[in-house]
């Protein structure tokens, strides 16, 4: 395994860290949204591989699969493991109401995680309204105290937004790290590589999420794309691309994969075994721009699957809708849409806004969704066991 720095905190970090967003249910699925009971067995033979690997980062967050994740992470990491390991896990500032809920959340998660500390705190998914909610919180008096007291050793935050708020944010605080979201079709998204390279002037470690854009760059590619990965002159699986891609940049620190199966975890240690940065050629790169163009050409709708959006008022599965639309789009997928049952549909928007407010992306998304009624409308509806439960009204004498 290859090691890296984290910025100037003097710790080298596996370049491949494990997060742990997207860890598989006992039935064998992977929801995000409505999460059934985590596989404990099958995450924790993954995690202990991944270790033996010489991974050595772990990400988790408050809100991942409903609650599950820093359980399932923490048990885990019992037996003499957690010493072994960087443990991260983020404040939901978008949770408190007080700056009283900080502590009282920090507390609850170092609970859950089985730990008396953290070695680095993230602010989660910062935005201009997150931040602005943070600083009246007095967050920085927050960040302080916990590292004075021990609960945790580093901090830094987790980003959505536009450059202008993070170098607004990058340059009021002292940071460990910031995690961006950074892979080969979105380099000029969000902070993007102008806020790479800002970040790493000033010090700050870089942790990557979405590499592999929740595993749009790695499965059901288009011919097209096959095409241009097939005539490479070194074979490499469009996983290995991705990662590759990211890592060729010195300034990042580890890449975050969600791995959830042993085959993936292989995969990429192998890959993190190798890709040193700045190893890339020109005409490498230029199957990257390639690729891309391809992309940009099909992609309707931007949306990284966060889920900042839900729950919506009205059932809409807003990431799911955005999902079947570009997969309709870009890989010609007429059956994405048949998994989204008629009332999580696009049409049962009532414009409400909310999650508008909630999008760290700033996507128009009630305008999108009548997009996406309509080009979805003709598409094949629910299974036939998607059935809708309405609740059983007893009645006010009940």
């Amino acid at each position: 395994m290859l090691y890296r720095k984290i910025g100037q905190t003097g710790l080298e970090v596996s370049q491949l860290g494990f997060g742990c967003m997207r860890l598989r249910s006992e039935d064998g699925a992977v929801n995000m949204f409505e999460p059934k009971t985590i596989d404990q067995e099958l995450t924790s033979r993954l995690i202990h591989h991944a270790m033996d690997c010489g991974v050595n980062y772990f990400d988790t967050a408050f809100p991942y699969l409903g609650g599950q994740s820093e359980i399932v992470l923490g048990k885990a990491l019992q037996g003499g493991r957690r010493q072994r390991v960087l443990l991260t896990t983020k404040l939901p500032i978008w949770f408190a109401k007080s700056a009283a809920d900080f502590d009282a959340t920090l507390n609850q998660q170092l609970q859950k995680l089985g730990t008396d500390y953290l070695d680095f705190y993230l602010l989660h998914g910062l935005n201009a309204g997150t931040w602005e909610k943070a600083l009246s919180f007095d967050v920085f008096e927050f960040m302080e105290r916990i590292r004075t007291d021990g609960r945790v050793r580093h901090v830094g935050f987790s980003f959505h937004d536009q450059f202008p708020v993070f170098q607004k944010i990058l340059d009021a605080y002292n940071w460990s790290l910031c995690q961006i979201q950074f892979n080969y079709i979105d380099a000029n998204f969000q902070a993007g590589l102008q806020g790479l390279q800002y970040a790493a002037g000033k010090g700050v470690g870089l942790m990557i999420m979405e590499p592999l854009r929740g595993g749009k760059l790695a499965e059901s590619l288009p011919p097209e794309v096959e095409a241009i990965w097939s005539g490479a002159k070194t074979r490499r699986s469009p996983a290995e691309w991705a990662l590759r891609w990211v890592w060729n940049f010195p300034a990042v620190s580890c890449v975050l994969s969600g791995m959830n199966t042993m085959q993936q975890l292989e995969e990429n240690i192998a890959v993190a075994n190798t890709a040193a940065p700045n190893t890339l050629t020109a005409e490498e790169l230029a199957l990257y721009d390639r690729v891309k163009a391809f992309y940009d050409q099909r992609m309707k709708v931007n949306c990284s699957a966060c889920g900042y959006c839900l729950p919506c008022p009205e059932g809409v599965n807003i990431p799911g809708n955005f999902a079947a639309y570009n997969q309709l789009h870009m890989f010609d997928d007429r059956l994405s849409a048949r998994m989204i049952p008629p009332w999580q549909r696009a049409d049962v928007c009532k414009e409400c806004g909310e999650c508008e407010e909630l999008c760290p992306q700033k996507l128009p998304i009630r305008e999108l969704l009548k997009d996406v009624a309509r080009d979805l409308k003709d598409q094949p509806v629910a299974p036939a066991f998607m059935v809708r439960q309405e609740p059983v009204n007893p009645g006010k004498g009940a």
